[in-house]
């Protein structure tokens, strides 16, 4: 028996040509990403749960368990549906981020580094007036991946960005300042949006409304926000989910993009845009 097993597995290695290994790292990578989208999140139980129930479905062909193996069977096809019901924020996240492989979305989005730049230099001076009078604020920025769907549950603006702008907008008592502005290249997109929040249990720590919205939102998207908190004062960067807190000055605009104003530039070890440079 084992030296039938040691010639197939001969015959096996002796027919892999280029193509079959291409094919198997094409397959792993996938399956790593996959699995990538699972790590920190609620769906990782459902995960080991599925393996248990496919590990109890082979042991009923193996054993031939004809009531187990005719239910396994029989629920399979509602089976594949529930599963696309359960995982359907991770295969939204999946579909997302292949399609920003190699920025192929960036013509569609008209998204530009170098407006979006001159953006964020304003809403910095905006940010830090705001902190100092602890006014809250909520400023979406767009890159990649369009927000008009969340740019349609607020007023349409398309105005020019600038600090002044912003600080009208987020005035005390204003109608719009309890929404949040969207930011699209040197324009406001709208303002008095409502941004997603995140799933139940995605999110561990405590959070205020305007911080969960933009936790929400950069889970949904590649946009980067900008959040003033109004009951500290305290600036913070939400990106990817991630929440960088109390940032002000060069701080702030190292992190967003990546150069210290004055005649010494200096590029962040991690910054926003850094990757567009």
């Amino acid at each position: 028996m084992n030296i039938e097993y040691i010639r197939q597995g001969i015959e096996l290695i002796r027919r892999t040509g280029p193509i079959e290994i291409l094919d198997v790292l094409v397959v792993a990578v996938i399956v790593y990403q996959f699995l990538k989208l699972f790590r920190g999140t609620r769906a990782t139980q459902l995960l080991v749960g599925i393996v248990l129930l496919a590990m109890l479905g082979a042991i009923s062909v193996a054993l031939n368990l004809i009531l187990l193996k005719w239910l396994f069977v029989n629920a399979g096809p509602y089976l594949v549906f529930g599963l696309l019901v359960l995982f359907q924020p991770e295969l939204r996240r999946a579909l997302d981020q292949f399609g920003r492989l190699g920025h192929l979305g960036r013509p569609l989005a008209g998204f530009t580094p170098q407006a979006l730049t001159r953006s964020m230099a304003e809403a910095i001076r905006a940010a830090e007036r705001l902190s100092a009078r602890r006014t809250g604020a909520l400023i979406a920025f767009e890159r990649e991946v369009g927000l008009e769907d969340y740019a349609a549950t607020g007023v349409r603006i398309e105005g020019a960005v600038s600090a002044e702008f912003l600080q009208a907008i987020f005035f005390p008592n204003s109608p719009l300042h309890d929404g949040a502005v969207i930011i699209r290249g040197n324009l406001i997109l709208a303002a008095g949006c409502l941004l997603p929040l995140p799933e139940e249990g995605q999110v561990r720590e405590r959070l205020g409304t305007r911080h969960r919205a933009a936790v929400g939102l950069s889970q949904l998207s590649d946009a980067i926000v900008l959040v003033v908190s109004e009951e500290t004062g305290q600036i913070s960067i939400v990106e990817d989910g991630k929440i960088t807190r109390g940032l002000e000055g060069d701080g702030l605009r190292r992190r967003l993009t990546g150069v210290t104003p004055g005649p010494r530039r200096q590029v962040s070890a991690r910054p926003l845009l850094g990757w567009l440079k």
